[in-house]
């Protein structure tokens, strides 16, 4: 029993932002249509394939979900691996362009005492191409997942046959509190909820938001030796710091800026969420907070 339940995974869901609640029913119907509804009889989602000779279904090992008719052939496959239209209500996508990206799991010499896990990346029309080492699995294991969790962390899950319990281990997390070579779990957006100041994958409180869009109402709360989340990622206007703040103080929607003295690098910020402290102090960050 602790090895079975050890290795249960979600592969996909039907009915993303739709969830269903107590009593609901899953059908397979005899016109050959399988629908999921609420205990009111309201349908939450269904296969559509009533009346074109399904007589069946079944969940192959690779995670697919297959119909199929009298002969045993597929009449609709639902594939296990997300697409976009599934993740239209997630917070987080995987974006690129033209860019051809594999995972890969191989010996890491001729012998096979080992296997390698690597990310590679190909970019279209260009020389720019890239290898990435991400983790060597236990037990020569090599059934390995990419998932994009709700939380924006980017995560390997590998499963290992020769165990009886944990058979499913995080190889890899893009956002890890022990790893250093990656990211910390500052980085990640919501570390500390909708606002929160991180250090050591640890959260402190920030200061009270504000009320009113009245630039009397309301002043900068300076925060010295701290990035904001997309500071990483994007490059920032060049503008001074003095402009950076009136174009703060003009915004309504504006919850604070952040500024980099050195490179003279202007963020502005309409969400704060998890704000991550740096070494140099010449990252500033100015928080709207009310006054009283």
């Amino acid at each position: 029993m602790m090895r079975s339940e050890s290795l249960f995974q979600w592969v996909w869901e039907a009915n993303r932002g739709n969830p269903v609640g107590e009593n609901a029913t899953l059908t397979f119907g005899t016109n050959g249509n399988l629908v999921l509804a609420h205990a009111n009889g309201k349908v939450a989602w269904q296969t559509n394939t009533a009346n074109k000779g399904v007589v069946g279904f079944k969940l192959l090992p690779n995670g697919n979900m297959v119909l199929h008719n009298s002969k045993a052939g597929a009449v609709s496959k639902l594939v296990s691996r997300a697409s976009e239209k599934e993740n239209k209500d997630g917070p987080y996508s995987l974006m690129n362009s033209l860019v051809l990206v594999t995972l890969n799991s191989a010996p890491e010499t001729d012998e096979g005492h080992a296997y390698d896990l690597t990310l590679e990346y190909q970019e279209a029309n260009s020389s720019s191409s890239g290898t990435f080492f991400l983790g060597r699995p236990k037990y020569n294991s090599t059934s390995t997942f990419l998932r994009l969790g709700i939380d924006g962390n980017v995560k390997l899950y590998t499963y290992n046959d020769k165990v009886d319990i944990g058979a499913w281990e995080v190889t890899f997390a893009l956002f890890d509190r022990d790893n250093s070579i990656w990211e910390t779990e500052c980085q990640l957006p919501e570390r500390c909820g909708t606002f929160g100041l991180c250090e050591d994958s640890q959260c402190s409180c920030a200061p009270e938001k504000l009320t009113s869009c009245d630039a009397k109402s309301f002043h900068y709360y300076k925060v010295e030796g701290v990035d904001h989340f997309s500071s990483k990622y994007t490059s920032g206007a060049a503008v001074k710091e003095n402009d950076c703040a009136k174009k703060c103080t003009s915004d309504c929607k504006c919850l604070g800026y952040f500024f980099k003295q050195d490179t003279s690098r202007c963020w502005i910020a309409y969400d704060l969420k998890t704000l991550t402290k740096v070494a140099n102090s010449t990252h500033v960050g100015y928080i709207k907070a009310p006054n009283h």
